[in-house]
């Protein structure tokens, strides 16, 4: 069980800062504990030790201290396991051990696994990557085999981010799913990063859920369907969310939703789409134009995944469910900017256009638009409507700062959240977030954002 608690750690200098980090680094803040790495983030130093027992590590085991650069504020993450009595007398040799992996053994070492005992942990190469053999130092039977590979690369077919956008064309329509609807030129060739090789849609930041029989397999990870097949929005979707977590972690942030997000585009005939925290899974429907055909859908859901991982139960309030549903359209048009065309026919602020298409009439089509003139006043209660005001502000800066340096902003002040924030506090935290990054005359751009909508 991983308990979380927050320590207050009084520094009024920057001395007493470095102070503080130095011994994080030098010395286990208890005992059973030892150092793995210091890694920094944009405001935060995060030191990571292992669990031991009797000098032998605790496999799974963690804890982990995130410092604050500026005001020294520790946070800690305590995921130490319960072990209780191991006796550390192995039976078996390391040379029996090592012969029970399946491939070239490269190493063995005791370690211990709560729940089972003292175990070899060997690391064999069985012609396809690393992989690792559990055996028990007791019995001498295997406990389990992983393997170790990262990933794979593949390939597939999809629209980025929408036909609507990429063809310059507001007269497309669904057409139930037919191929003839929709140009070839709309379709990209992708490659489908970090595939865990199992020849499904599987990978570090994104796996698709469902009967086996209804997901789409190739052996060689290669995925190229046309719309009129149901894995085109599987293949969609995956890449949506692998895209947009491959962005992140190149702004810096390393836990940031940083996990294998489910994702099912299977079961869901409506029109519409959610994401269900009990689950953590993102559902996309099929009703209209099927929804993870346009990826600006998938990243807005993807943009509720990410708050919840930042702030566990994110969005229990009218405001704060608004504050989520605003970032979700923004988040949709900052992944969008790379790719698709600002033009008079599809303005960028113009979100989920293709989606939108299966019930608007009025061009351009757009589900949301993100540069309303909409104010704190105008709330109605409804949380996508409340939800334009956010992303308006939002918009605001991305226009005032760019992608890069918007997104550092919103996603690092989002930490500071809480599950039921207001706008006001939510801002507040934004502006925080900008001046720690930037300074002070970026934080009063941001802020400045926030007051043109009439939030305090």
């Amino acid at each position: 069980m991983r308990a979380r608690r927050l320590v207050a750690v009084a520094c009024t200098a920057g001395v007493a800062l470095s102070m503080l980090t130095i011994t994080a680094q030098a010395a286990a803040p208890k005992e059973g504990l030892r150092l793995l790495a210091v890694r920094d983030s944009l405001t935060a130093t995060h030191t990571w030790y292992e669990q031991t027992y009797d000098g032998k590590p605790v496999l799974g085991a963690y804890y982990v201290e995130h410092v604050d650069k500026v005001t020294g504020a520790k946070t800690v993450d305590d995921g130490r396991l319960a072990v209780g009595a191991v006796d550390l007398t192995p039976a078996v040799t390391e040379e029996h051990a090592k012969s029970r992996s399946a491939g070239v053994p490269e190493g063995a070492k005791l370690t211990v696994l709560p729940g089972t005992g003292l175990v070899y942990e060997v690391i064999s190469d069985n012609g396809k990557g690393s992989e690792r053999t559990l055996v028990h130092a007791e019995t001498g039977a295997v406990v389990r085999t992983e393997s170790l590979v990262k990933h794979v690369d593949g390939t597939g077919k999809v629209f980025s981010p929408n036909p609507v956008s990429s063809q310059q064309n507001q007269n497309l329509v669904d057409a139930d799913d037919a191929d003839s609807a929709v140009p070839a030129a709309a379709y990209r060739s992708v490659t489908l990063s970090d595939l865990d090789g199992s020849g499904y849609l599987k990978g570090k930041y994104a796996q698709l859920t469902g009967a086996k029989s209804k997901l789409a397999y190739n052996k060689g990870n290669k995925f190229s369907y046309t719309r009129s097949n149901d894995f085109f929005e599987q293949v969609n979707a995956y890449w949506g969310v692998t895209e947009a977590q491959k962005y992140i972690q190149g702004l810096g942030f390393k836990n940031v939703n940083n996990e294998a997000q489910k994702v099912t585009t299977i079961g869901l005939t409506d029109d519409n789409s959610f994401y269900d925290p009990a689950k953590d899974q993102i559902t996309f429907g099929t009703g209209g134009v099927d929804d993870a055909e346009d990826v600006e859908v998938v990243w807005h859901e993807l943009g509720h995944a990410i708050q919840d991982a930042q702030v566990p139960g994110f969005g229990s309030t009218t405001e704060s469910g608004s504050i989520g549903e605003g970032f979700g359209d923004w988040w949709a048009l900052i992944m969008s900017s790379r790719d698709a065309k600002d033009t008079a026919t599809t303005p960028l602020a113009c979100i989920m256009d293709w989606d939108a298409t299966a019930y608007t009439t009025e061009t351009p089509h757009c589900l949301r638009r993100t540069d309303t003139d909409l104010k704190y006043a105008d709330r109605k209660g409804e949380v996508h409507f409340d939800g334009q005001i956010w992303s308006r502000a939002l918009f605001d800066v991305f226009t005032a700062f760019g992608r890069d340096k918007s997104a550092k902003i919103v996603l690092e002040a989002q930490f500071s959240y809480s599950p039921s924030a207001t706008f006001a506090s939510a801002a507040k935290a934004t502006v925080a977030a900008a001046k720690k990054l930037y300074g002070d005359k970026d934080a009063a751009v941001v802020q400045a954002a926030f007051k043109a909508r009439g939030i305090a």
